[in-house]
């Protein structure tokens, strides 16, 4: 399939124009929360960033807004899949640890199917998601944890390991573990994948998404690369391991055994790291410019494809994990008159 210009397929891109994302809730009523899920027929919207935002000629870049989703973020995509994967008994609960974006996207279906829920988030995950996360109800467990931890058996991921396999608990707890269920790809592959090829009418050249789980850049990247093998697929990652981009990881050095299980390193073309600074600063920057309010992982990705090695032609879509409002005490330190 030959490469599209900028503008082929402008006609098939979802724009935020009034009853785009909601065309459908007009038309009945929907017996839950959940089935507001998106799809394929109601997909999240894309927008165009504008030269303001991106000085390339011939370089069309497309956020697709995933915090448009009902619980805010990308993660209710690899939540519902999860939690449909699920047998629960009785008595049992779910346990997760989370950054935050999934554990809220888990608290709110677990509250929809009056399932009882807690929560294992990192020291370092911003005070809005924990919020969050208590305004739904989840019992929340705060670790002395990094947000890119080296060990996955120790810190939050430890203690839930502990809460499923203790003998203690008696079978209680089950976890949907979103970093080693390869739902969370499927969720992707089966979902994203095909939005962003009919919003753009197939005509895409690249495909950027930051790395936490692997889970949205190897569902939809495997999606994309079996539509055109030609579309690039670029990671975004931290430029360092201590770092404030939450939910994200870094993968540079990483021993096999610590690396992420469900990310498939072979559909990745490019892999690009990006500072807190940098990250922050971008996603100011789009909010000032284009209006468009996204958090700093989106802050990563809009830095990475406007100013990153990367080529700077054709069509590309980035992921927009989630929106502002999670991290607006994180955004402070970084704001200037």
């Amino acid at each position: 399939m030959p490469n599209a210009g900028p503008t082929a397929g402008a006609a098939n891109i979802t724009q935020l124009r009034p009853g785009t994302r909601r065309a459908g809730s007009r038309e009945r009523i929907f017996d839950s929360i959940i089935d507001l899920a998106p799809s394929v027929d109601n997909p999240t919207p894309m927008v165009r960033l504008s030269q303001r935002v991106n000085p390339h000629d011939d370089y069309d870049v497309l956020l697709k807004l995933e915090g448009m989703n009902p619980f805010g973020s990308i993660k209710d995509r690899t939540a519902l899949y999860m939690l449909n994967g699920l047998r629960l008994g009785a008595n049992q609960a779910l346990v997760e640890p989370s950054a935050g974006n999934t554990g809220i996207a888990l608290a709110a279906m677990a509250n929809a199917r009056n399932t009882p829920i807690e929560i294992a988030v990192p020291e370092g995950t911003p005070e809005e998601k924990k919020a969050l996360l208590r305004f739904l109800g989840a019992e929340l467990i705060e670790v002395e944890d990094e947000l890119c931890p080296l060990f996955p058996t120790e810190g939050a991921r430890g203690v839930v390991k502990s809460m499923v396999e203790s003998e203690a608990f008696g079978g209680k707890y089950v976890s949907p573990n979103q970093y080693e269920n390869e739902l969370n790809a499927e969720a992707h592959y089966r979902g994203t994948g095909p939005e962003i090829w009919r919003q753009t009418g197939g005509q895409i050249d690249s495909f950027y998404a930051g790395i936490g789980t692997g889970g949205t850049i190897s569902g939809v990247g495997r999606y994309l690369k079996e539509m055109n093998p030609d579309i690039r697929i670029i990671g975004v990652e931290p430029a360092s391991r201590h770092h404030q981009l939450s939910g994200l990881k870094r993968i540079t050095g990483l021993p096999d055994e610590h690396y992420p299980k469900i990310l498939d390193p072979n559909l990745l073309d490019d892999l690009v790291s990006v500072t807190d600074e940098e990250a922050f600063s971008a996603g100011i920057e789009v909010a000032r410019k284009d209006g468009i309010m996204v958090g700093p992982t989106t802050g990563a990705v809009l830095h990475a494809a406007l100013h990153g090695d990367t080529p700077k032609t054709g069509r590309t879509v980035l992921i927009s994990a989630d929106n502002a409002a999670k991290y607006v005490s994180a955004y402070a330190k970084y704001l200037s008159e």
